[in-house]
């Protein structure tokens, strides 16, 4: 069982916080690795609408915003970290920050994206 002192998660905290932080103060300059998600927010968030296109973006929770565009990013794009940790991660995270019903959807729009994309290569 993994700790809430591992460094990995611990990091994975701050990038969430910061993430949301940012979302309510688009005018500051963000720090470098969020940077680097936030300049492909738009590709992103595609990738978060074709996996939930139940909710649109602006209508999803923004705790559950910032953790589904960290694990989007660490899925898709850096591709440093399996899927599956980067999703038990995402669902720690909203169990832990997020709302009653943030685990099961961050679960749920994770569970599709990794399909859509298995369905593309």
């Amino acid at each position: 069982m993994k700790r809430k002192s591992d460094p990995r998660h611990l990091r994975r905290v701050k990038l969430m916080q910061e993430l949301f932080s940012w979302e309510f103060k688009r005018d500051r300059k963000p720090a470098s690795k969020i940077q680097e998600i936030i300049s492909k927010l738009p590709k992103i968030d595609a990738l978060i609408t074709k996996s939930a296109p139940d909710r649109p973006i602006n209508q999803i929770n923004k705790i559950d915003l910032a953790i589904l565009r960290l694990a989007v990013f660490e899925i898709i794009l850096d591709k440093g970290i399996p899927p599956k940790v980067a999703i038990d991660e995402a669902v720690e995270l909203g169990k832990e920050y997020g709302s009653d019903s943030s685990a099961s959807f961050i679960n749920g729009a994770l569970g599709r994206l990794i399909e859509i994309e298995r369905i593309k290569t």
